[in-house]
């Protein structure tokens, strides 16, 4: 990301944590062209269902979610039905591969992130969307605009955004170490460092007794494996996988472990840990952990993660809805898309699931509470001078794969003990294949 982009995206970010109800915003006014609509069928005769993939809102309260209160909400306003399909990314990818080969599509919406969408584009499964009515009412952030519109074509229109963040139980607190304050990690200084960070786990350990630093390990843990640490202390995600930086990188995460929870092997997400207090400093997701920021939250902070020797590595996840190049019902997938992208829904999204809205009115359907709270600590984080946005490659089918690589890596260096050198030497090779076979620059 250039800095001028990262710059707009920030300072509309900043902004909106200021409105009372926490959510993020800002931006000119832009939306997919105007355009006079093909047809003005009635929802009837646009096709009476629409059939929508979706790899993204999977766990089962994100799902209920939209099964109860989503799409009933667009069948009560269109009369049209829609059928979820939630799926992987793999699969989805097998999917749409095959009904493309076979002539014969069935989804005509598609759910998923930014990178899975660049890939379908480039095996030109999907249609551009320059064409298709304006969507009124809504103001969408430039950058998500900036990011939907790859190789010169509108691939896909912005549906949601996340990232993942450190919550941090405000007792941590009492177990500082010195030279370092909490303002330094609200507004993540350059004091805040992954070594400060290492020194606060220590001392809450000894003067505890307990590890109370908590990740996801079954969860999205390879999430901050590439996209926090290796940036932080490399400047890459996969460039340097076996430099000596990294090899720095994976000794510090060694020592860091020693004060880290052990159930941390068997966490899927820290919301639960976190209320149980199992844990005092949690990293994951932000629709991950909006359960105990919900609950209690008056008892949580949300902070920027740690800056390494390179900067303060972090994910930018953003999520699009598209439509198939040979989709049976585009018009009523359009009509979904419009829903779905509202100003209400999207506040709902970011109610009922911590996943953040794309347009900038959807600050004004939500109501100050705990959410501010989560927005605070998103946007503190995206706005650090030192800030190294990582966006998930796009890598297609081999997506999962290079999750579980870096999850390898951990196991074998951290868990097991092995040589961090030779290692990330047999991994590095296995990245550098995975790369090479997309086609794509190693991020």
């Amino acid at each position: 990301m250039n800095k001028k982009m990262l710059g707009l995206f920030l300072v509309g970010v900043l902004t909106a944590a200021i409105f009372a109800s926490g959510c993020i915003g800002g931006g000119q006014t832009s939306t997919t062209p105007s355009s006079t609509p093909s047809s003005t069928a009635s929802p009837s005769e646009v096709g009476g269902k629409v059939v929508w993939a979706s790899t993204q809102l999977m766990p089962p309260a994100e799902r209920a979610f939209l099964l109860n209160t989503v799409l009933p909400g667009f069948k009560e306003k269109t009369g049209i039905d829609a059928e979820l399909i939630p799926i992987s990314q793999s699969d989805l990818n097998m999917r749409l591969a095959a009904e493309e080969k076979s002539g014969k599509v069935t989804i005509s919406v598609i759910g998923d992130l930014h990178g899975a969408m660049d890939y379908y584009d480039s095996q030109g499964w999907l249609m551009d969307l320059s064409d298709m009515p304006k969507l009124e009412g809504r103001t969408f952030i430039p950058i998500f605009q900036e990011y939907s519109v790859i190789r010169g074509k509108k691939v896909y229109v912005p549906w949601m955004s996340a990232t993942y963040v450190m919550v941090i139980n405000k007792e941590a607190f009492k177990y500082l170490p010195e030279g370092l304050t909490e303002e330094d990690v609200m507004k993540g200084t350059d004091k805040w460092t992954y070594d400060a960070f290492l020194a606060w786990s220590k001392n809450i350990y000894e003067q505890t007794g307990k590890k109370l630093v908590g990740f996801p390990v079954k969860g999205l843990f390879h999430r901050f494996l590439h996209g926090y640490l290796y940036p932080s202390y490399t400047g890459y995600e996969v460039k340097k996988f076996d430099s000596p930086e990294a090899i720095e990188m994976w000794g510090y995460l060694k020592d860091l472990w020693q004060y880290v929870n052990p159930a941390s092997t068997t966490w899927d997400a820290m919301a639960d840990p976190l209320l149980r207090g199992d844990v005092l400093i949690a990293w994951d997701h932000t629709a991950r952990i909006k359960d105990a920021i919900t609950k209690e939250p008056d008892k949580y902070v949300v902070a920027p993660v740690p800056r390494g020797p390179k900067g303060r590595g972090f994910i930018l996840v953003v999520a699009g809805l598209a439509i198939p190049k040979d989709a049976p019902n585009k018009e009523g997938a359009w009509k979904l898309i419009d829903y779905l992208t509202t100003p209400k829904v999207q506040a709902e999204t970011l109610s009922q699931t911590g996943f953040f809205p794309v347009v900038k009115e959807a600050s004004e359907e939500l109501p100050a509470g705990p959410l501010k709270v989560l927005a605070k600590g998103v946007a503190a984080q995206q706005s650090t001078p030192d800030a190294l946005v990582v966006m998930i490659p796009n890598l297609g089918k081999y997506g999962g794969q290079f999750g579980d690589l870096y999850k390898e890596a951990f196991r074998r260096i951290v868990l097991q003990g092995e040589d961090p050198a030779q290692v990330t030497k047999d991994i590095g090779a296995k990245l550098n294949s995975i790369f090479q076979e997309v086609g794509v620059p190693l991020p």
